[in-house]
């Protein structure tokens, strides 16, 4: 008895300060946030005035937060799913198909993933230069032209931050998928092929459901993290420009709080905390399986 005793007073030694410091510095704050979106405040002023479902009302209202919430979920849908497409296809045929130097692929694949976003937006900056850029030039040379295609301008600049977005993630869990593939025997694959299952059946009906448990945790993640990386990309690539065409539901909140709307910007983090919740826990029920054993 005395030796559980002891045993349960080291535990708790242990795990209190990381749940000390989780309250503090992860609990407190959030409380706080909804705390200051029922309030306003100027930019120089500690008086507070609280102004209850105010703020949110003005959200249905404001056309730019709703343009910059649509912009989030677009960037977030379509990342996901290309993202998430490309990775388990690259990372199929580098496990399964004879191909020489698969581990340079690997490196290739994985090296935008450790480059910075700043990194990653001058080179796509560099790449859609309207005058002397290389996608351009490709086109120009294409066409028999000169092609000088704003790439960053209204029509465009959203699915042009997209695919940097997708350029910079697909390498990572493309190697995690490989070192999850690679643990799938491969009788299951000479069974399947004696019974006359191509290599696309193979694919869906066996690799897909024996990593599934890996596919989905790592989806809810990702989803979490691309809401933060398109503010990022945002951020280094266009500052939400031209005239608010590719903001996004943070880069608008961090906007409002530069302008001194502190309790107004608050609201929009109690928004996007709300969404990022309710969208993981969506993608979590809807991609609830039962765990295949093999």
């Amino acid at each position: 008895m005395r030796k559980n005793k002891g045993r349960s007073r080291f535990i708790v030694l242990c795990v209190a300060p990381a749940v000390i410091l989780f309250f503090i510095f992860m609990i407190l704050p959030t409380l706080n946030v909804f705390r200051m979106s029922l309030y306003e405040r100027g930019a120089y002023s500690p008086t507070e005035t609280f102004v209850g479902m105010a703020n949110f009302q003005a959200l249905l209202r404001d056309t730019q937060f709703i343009r910059a919430m649509q912009n989030t979920i677009l960037m977030v849908v379509i990342v996901t799913i290309i993202t998430f497409a490309l990775a388990l296809i690259f990372a199929s045929i580098l496990t399964h198909e004879k191909i020489r130097g698969t581990n340079l692929f690997r490196v290739i694949f994985y090296i935008p993933n450790i480059l910075s976003v700043v990194v990653i937006s001058g080179i796509f900056s560099a790449i859609y230069k309207p005058e002397n850029g290389m996608l351009n030039s490709i086109l120009s040379l294409f066409r028999g032209e000169t092609v000088t295609m704003l790439w960053k301008d209204a029509p465009l600049v959203v699915p042009s931050i997209i695919i940097a977005m997708i350029w910079q993630a697909i390498g990572y869990y493309m190697v995690m998928y490989m070192a999850s593939m690679a643990s799938v025997p491969g009788s299951l694959y000479e069974s399947a092929g004696l019974d006359g299952a191509g290599r696309i059946t193979q694919f869906f009906q066996i690799t897909i459901p024996l990593i599934w448990t890996n596919i989905r945790t790592t989806l809810t993640f990702f989803i979490i993290s691309t809401i933060n990386m398109a503010f990022l990309f945002v951020k280094a690539m266009t500052s939400g420009g031209p005239n608010g065409a590719s903001e996004v539901a943070l880069s608008y909140m961090y906007g409002q709080k530069d302008a001194g709307l502190y309790g107004y910007s608050m609201a929009i983090g109690v928004v996007i905390f709300l969404f990022s919740f309710l969208l993981s826990a969506m993608v979590s029920k809807a991609t609830k399986r039962e765990p295949l054993e093999f």
